[in-house]
């Protein structure tokens, strides 16, 4: 007769018990040592090892030849306790006999001395299922125990059990098991059958069976059909849908693409993928992208989807939607099983999540309002882009690469703005974005492209920047015609910085006052980025200038040219 892998591979050993070391070695050395409770309370979710390690336990405490505290499974105690021969240990179903009357008569036997072993061991299985007059019928014995009692208790709902239970008892903790346990056991299993397990295939089974070994086992035996267990063979078996097939869905509701998305919905439906796993996918996918937003590298992510795509969607949709679209489908994986037609509620669940207007609940409002502001920023900086490329510092068409924008202005320029998909806009009493020049607002349209990762190209090297600077000023004739001349002022550009020489104080207080804004307008859109104007008395007359005043005072003796 056929038996199934989980029993087959159940452990035999402490030392065959994956993943929870830290009761099984406690275990073991209690055994060795001989401090024994009479009471054991074991805690943890389904297949994490609770009804093996009492069955190990109990096999262990009557061991005839124990060997460092593990049972020998060869002397008669052993084969008998594992057989079900021997009646002095008895394992209950507390779902079945949580009756009062039933823990009395256990209690009545209890007193008894065991017939063939060192002690009667009581194993009770989901003991939270006992009535509350049966925990109270089990406290006295619980409490003045006879030396040859042996209780453990295991439920996989602690706060169902009373704390006068659990004060009585010791109480382990068993752990979810992660999946590099889960996989190496697997892989043993798969060998031992003669099976050839896939990595990509173990990996999905390890996810699948979320932290159970028992599970896990039984999935692999349910898929073990024939000898090559691969991944379109477990998606197959077990009605799944396949990590690319998801991610095209939730990328096309993330576009707001509802054809797109319930064609795919139809293809999987009629494919004969579970409705209700599609959804529990679905929702690890957007969790997993809001994860990857708080942190890219974080061990939090499930490791089934990859970072590619979890980087282009977090930039399709931001977190206020990620919650939105989480909580509907937490409320569509609930109804699920209550509804009719489970085609008909997954349906209704991707058109709430492409349009957050058909939901009236706070999480769509929060998510609408995030859309809009979103689209408000992005309005906001293509129109500084346009300002700032129309004067020649940028290409418009550089926007479209942009994804992140960290805007910080000064108090009267206060207009912050977090990324282009998610705006948040930080205004000031005044309005938006308040300036006190046009070569102010010039500069500061040209720092937030530039803090945009948008490229601002400079029009001049330092070589002919002066050169370029008066070109940008032949559209102002009284400012290009003084500039220009170089015997009342010449420049050179210093990093980020313009000296301008002038012959006279008088010509410095023109250019410092008047002149000032179209000379700064001109010198930043020559470097394309903030530039300081510095004005110094004092010039070096050209040579050809000298040279003709000399001429001119030999002419009339004053002086001897030769």
């Amino acid at each position: 007769m056929y038996q199934a892998l989980y029993r087959k591979y159940r452990p035999r050993r402490f030392g065959d018990v994956a993943g929870q070391e830290h009761i099984t070695e406690t275990l073991r050395r209690q055994i060795v040592s001989g401090r024994l409770s009479h009471a054991y309370l074991f805690v943890g979710t389904r297949g994490t090892g609770k009804t093996t390690c009492a069955k190990i336990l109990s096999r262990a405490v009557n061991c005839l030849a124990p060997d460092d505290g593990e049972p020998c499974n060869k002397c008669t105690s052993c084969l008998g306790i594992e057989d079900g021969s021997i009646l002095d240990v008895l394992e209950l179903d507390a779902a079945s006999n949580n009756s009062v009357d039933n823990v009395r008569a256990l209690r009545d036997e209890a007193i008894y001395s065991p017939a063939t072993v060192k002690k009667r061991v009581y194993i009770v299985d989901e003991v939270h299922m006992l009535s509350l007059s049966a925990f109270n019928a089990l406290l006295k014995i619980l409490e003045e125990p006879p030396e040859h009692i042996l209780f453990i208790l295991a439920t996989t709902e602690l706060h169902k059990v009373p704390a006068t239970i659990q004060g009585r008892c010791q109480k382990f903790s068993f752990k979810r098991l992660p999946p590099a346990v889960l996989t190496a056991r697997l892989n043993m299993i798969a060998a031992s059958e003669g099976l050839t397990l896939t990595a990509d295939a173990v990996e999905r089974l390890s996810a699948l069976a979320d932290g159970s070994m028992r599970d896990g086992v039984s999935l692999l035996d349910q898929c073990a059909s024939e000898k090559l267990v691969d991944l379109k063979c477990v998606l197959n078996t077990l009605g799944l849908t396949g990590h690319q097939e998801v991610s095209r869905l939730v990328d096309a509701f993330a576009e707001r693409d509802v054809v797109s998305a319930l064609g795919l919905l139809d293809d999987l439906y009629n494919d004969g993928r579970d409705m209700a796993s599609l959804l529990g996918e679905m929702a690890i996918l957007l969790r997993d992208s809001l994860v990857y937003q708080l942190s890219p590298d974080s061990g939090l992510l499930s490791a089934g989807f990859e970072h590619a795509f979890l980087s282009s969607l977090s930039k399709k949709m931001s977190p206020a939607r990620l919650f939105y679209c989480l909580d509907v489908l937490k409320a569509a994986i609930t109804a699920l099983p209550r509804g009719g037609s489970s085609r008909l509620a997954v349906e209704m669940c991707i058109l709430k999540m492409c349009d957050e207007r058909l939901s009236d609940d706070s999480a769509a409002m929060l998510s609408r309002i995030s859309r809009l502001e979103a689209d408000e920023a992005e309005n906001t900086l293509a129109g500084k882009v346009n300002s700032v490329a129309a004067k020649g510092f940028c290409d418009v068409e550089a926007v479209k690469g942009v994804d992140k924008v960290d805007l910080v202005k000064s108090d009267d320029e206060a207009v912050a703005v977090k990324s282009v998909d998610e705006a948040d806009a930080v205004k000031s009493v005044d309005e938006a974005v308040a300036v006190k020049s046009d070569v102010e607002a010039d500069v500061a349209a040209i720092d937030e492209v530039a803090a945009a990762g948008i490229d601002v190209k400079p029009v001049a090297d330092d070589a002919n920047f002066w050169s370029v600077v008066l070109e940008f000023l032949r559209s102002d004739p009284p400012v290009y015609a003084l500039l220009s001349d170089s015997s009342k002022a010449q420049a050179h550009k210093t990093g980020d910085k313009l000296v301008v020489n002038v012959t006279d104080s008088f010509t410095a207080s023109l250019i410092e006052s008047d002149f000032s804004v179209p000379l700064k307008e001109a010198a930043v859109k020559a470097s394309g980025h903030n530039i300081d104007i510095s004005v110094v008395v004092g010039i070096d007359e050209p040579r050809e200038n000298k040279h003709s005043k000399l001429e001119s005072l030999s002419a009339f003796g004053i002086v001897d040219f030769k």
